[in-house]
């Protein structure tokens, strides 16, 4: 936690946005104080996103650009962004508060294509912007422990990585007889390049990678819109493969009947495997060849950076929230660290960065590609 608040603006996420609140709640447990505000694409909207959130009625504006613009000029402005928006708004926005120098928290995927995220990277390390995506699930704390024994070299190296990110939302839509409704997800020209595969495949992707480090080599993709929700996929299957020689199967789909958020990672090594599902958080398996498989928990006392990995304590339930909060945290130590011109902890080095979110749109960039030449190998640009 912060010693003073961090003054903080945000993006979408106005009434009726699960992810707005889950922003808010986590900024305000890790230290960050929500002051302004583009809440909605209408003023009126807006305004009322704004008094509810308790940002006075002077700080919530009708843009993006206009708060950029007007925050900049404040002696108390904004030090921190959320971007809570659709994906085709996330890098002209990111785009307007890092040129002021405001540092950046944005919801994945970072933007909508790929030369999108590149160049945010080039203008993160221009201006020197702290600049973290909040893909969420990173901040489990079990998630980051399996990433230590992987650099520890525990199972050895590395041979397979199997994620699946299941939901079954949509098919209940469909089944109701509905046409596509007005939520951007089901929109190209507002999600981008893809639909399923951004939305919960980028997870699926970016755990593999962060939890190994591998370097993505070339993918084959097939991305396919099933029933009535016809334009962009809603069902993906991917294979992958990395440098050095490991393979790996990614799952993803909106349409799987029984799911509601089946998402998890089965990682296999020369010398053991891993396996974390999101159902069950606070446990982490490990199965060391010739050994019986083992849990491992949050109580362990060989976790030397578990201060700075979970917000409940010894015994306490990681929940989501806490998570969430763990990346604000993150966020807030980045900042203090580039205020008083210093290295950050390791720990805050952690959250996925502008760097990671633009690896992440290679995937997806390569995967959309693929699947439009017959699920061909292909190679991120």
């Amino acid at each position: 936690m912060t010693a003073r608040k961090i003054r903080l603006g945000m993006v979408g996420g106005g009434m009726g946005s699960m992810i707005g609140d889950m922003h808010r709640l986590a900024s305000a447990h890790a230290g960050f104080e929500l002051v302004a505000g583009a809440l909605s694409s209408t003023k009126a909207r807006a305004d009322e996103s704004a008094a509810k959130a308790g940002i006075a009625p002077e700080r919530s504006y009708a843009t993006f650009a206009e708060m950029a613009e007007r925050e900049a000029a404040r002696a108390d402005g904004i030090e921190a962004v959320a971007i809570l928006t659709p994906n085709h708004l996330h890098a002209p926005a990111a785009r307007a508060f890092m040129e002021k120098g405001v540092h950046v928290v944005c919801e994945k995927p970072m933007t909508a294509t790929r030369a999108e995220a590149e160049e945010l990277v080039a203008l993160a390390a221009a201006r020197d912007i702290a600049f973290i995506v909040t893909h969420s699930y990173t901040g489990f704390p079990m998630v980051r422990r399996a990433r230590e024994i992987v650099a520890a070299g525990t199972i050895g190296a590395i041979r397979s990585i199997r994620t699946t990110y299941l939901q079954g939302w949509m098919g209940p839509l469909e089944a109701a007889g509905a046409t596509p409704p007005s939520n951007w997800h089901f929109d190209p020209a507002r999600s981008g390049i893809a639909g399923t595969l951004a939305d919960v495949g980028s997870h699926a992707y970016f755990m593999g990678a962060y939890v190994t480090g591998l370097e993505l080599a070339e993918v084959a993709a097939e991305l396919t819109s099933f029933g009535t929700f016809s334009g962009l996929d809603n069902d993906a299957t991917v294979l992958l493969r990395y440098a050095g020689g490991a393979r790996g199967a990614l799952a993803c789909s909106q349409i799987a009947a029984g799911h509601d958020n089946g998402f998890g990672f089965d990682i296999a090594g020369e010398k053991g495997a891993l396996r974390w599902t999101v159902e069950r958080p606070q446990e982490l398996q490990l199965a060391l060849v010739g050994q019986r498989p083992e849990t491992l928990t949050p109580h362990e006392k060989d976790m030397a950076a578990m201060a700075h990995w979970t917000a409940q304590g010894f015994g306490g339930f990681e929940s989501y929230f806490a998570a969430f909060s763990r990346l604000y945290a993150d966020m807030a130590e980045l900042i203090a660290a580039k205020g008083e011109r210093r290295a950050p902890a390791e720990w805050a080095l952690l959250a996925p960065s502008v760097k990671d979110g633009c690896e992440v749109m290679r995937f997806i960039d390569a995967a959309v590609r693929s699947s439009a030449a017959n699920a061909a190998w292909t190679k991120p640009a």
